[in-house]
């Protein structure tokens, strides 16, 4: 199976939600396992990188060179509205902190020298924000509370193709993982900004040596 890491690092704080809080703690809390360390979801983050595929498609759509990427699109990240057989060759896994960072605080946390709870707040901040009314003081009961992951962490998720991918569909991944900006909560209002690489299997970044073929093709 023909694999790739994907790893990206936040250049502002992010969320990357849960869907729910912390009693008397936080509105919103991230997603974290149970050693205490933020992670994004591999189904979350497929969808991400097929929605910035699907922004590429349309801006090539309008110089008339869609055409030629759309299968290769689909057939890397499936149909919209694809039944899970027809869910596309790329499997995307948990975006997770470097495997070294993670443990490295995972040994600390077994000699106690910190505890879980010590870990989460060692990598994130609490953010508090409030609507403002026409006077423009702040609305009543509208003071909401999120944890964010502090800007300069670095994640890494693994991509697995079911069956080897051509140069044009690395390709087109690779310009999907350039173009891709941002994640989490609040991303279209300045959180969650990030730039992203791809590496192979000796840690190589051939991101832009992938990006190379379609960037030939499309440009004018």
């Amino acid at each position: 199976m023909e694999s790739l890491t994907l790893q990206f690092t936040l250049q502002s704080a992010a969320t990357f939600g849960r869907g729910d809080g912390v009693a008397g703690l936080v509105d919103e809390e991230i997603e974290h396992d149970a050693d205490g360390l933020p992670y994004l979801r591999g189904r979350t983050l497929k969808g991400l990188l097929a929605e910035e595929c699907a922004n590429v498609l349309y801006a090539l759509e309008l110089q008339g060179k869609a055409d030629r990427w759309r299968d290769l699109a689909y057939a890397m990240f499936g149909r919209p509205g694809s039944l899970l057989a027809d869910t596309g060759t790329l499997r995307v896994g948990d975006a997770r902190l470097p495997v070294e960072l993670r443990q490295a605080l995972k040994a600390i946390v077994a000699r106690n020298e910190v505890t879980i709870d010590e870990v989460l707040a060692a990598l994130t901040s609490i953010r508090r924000q409030t609507s403002l009314n026409e006077y423009g003081g702040p609305e009543y009961g509208s003071l909401r509370s999120m944890r964010v992951i502090l800007p300069g962490t670095t994640f890494e998720a693994a991509l697995e193709f079911s069956s080897k991918p051509d140069t044009k569909a690395l390709s087109l991944l690779a310009a999907c993982v350039l173009a891709w900006r941002r994640a989490g909560i609040n991303r279209n209002r300045g959180r969650g900004r990030l730039v992203a690489s791809l590496f192979d299997s000796q840690r190589n970044d051939i991101t832009a040596a992938l990006f190379l073929p379609f960037a030939r093709e499309v440009m004018p």
